[in-house]
């Protein structure tokens, strides 16, 4: 995956995720990288009593690891995103009934966005997280519902693709990087990259 193979890099560089929209982001920075599912269990942190900062921290950092693991000489990123509803943790929906009910929550309210970042090279481990706060307009069911069906948001945490038609849910969302949202800040992370000396 990536852009341009002539490029020379300090590691090969691996995004320890399978999902589209990780792919898509870590390709606009144009270095050739690889993708591999962590296979992790995310469930495991989940139940433990942390903080939601801590909780996208562990689970970028244990995604990284699993790749590193095995890829030692790689730079490895792992990234992890939660999303919080007064305290709530919002998952990925899955089914259409648990987004309608997600969205109803968080309908007429602001909710809190966190997405963190680990690298793992072989020179060592950087730790980062972005906070996104987002204020969701009233809605009714039936708009939930139409949403829904339009976007198909089952496999994104909170019920919603910014990316796409969600963005038509939102009255105001204050963040410093916009691909945050989507799962992956490359601002943040393109400048770490640059300092281990991936050309820019």
């Amino acid at each position: 995956m990536g852009k341009d193979q002539s490029l020379k890099l300090p590691y090969p560089l691996i995004l320890a995720s399978t999902s589209k929209y990780r792919g898509a982001l870590l390709a606009q920075l144009g270095w050739p990288f690889e993708a591999f599912n962590p296979g992790v269990d995310e469930d495991q942190l989940k139940s433990k009593d942390l903080s939601p900062t801590q909780l996208a921290l562990e689970l970028a950092k244990l995604k990284a690891l699993a790749v590193f693991n095995s890829h030692p000489k790689a730079c490895v990123i792992g990234s992890d995103q939660v999303c919080m509803l007064n305290g709530e943790l919002l998952g990925k929906p899955g089914t259409k009934e648990k987004a309608i009910e997600q969205l109803l929550k968080m309908q007429g309210s602001h909710h809190e966005l966190i997405t963190a970042v680990t690298i793992l090279y072989p020179g060592g481990e950087i730790n980062f997280h972005n906070r996104t706060l987002l204020f969701m307009r009233p809605l009714t069911i039936q708009e939930i519902s139409r949403y829904i069906d339009e976007d198909m948001p089952l496999d994104c945490a909170g019920s919603y693709k910014l990316e796409t038609k969600g963005i038509k849910l939102f009255e105001k969302i204050e963040m410093d990087d916009h691909t945050s949202i989507i799962g992956l800040p490359l601002i943040q992370l393109n400048n770490h990259l640059l300092k281990i000396g991936y050309p820019l």
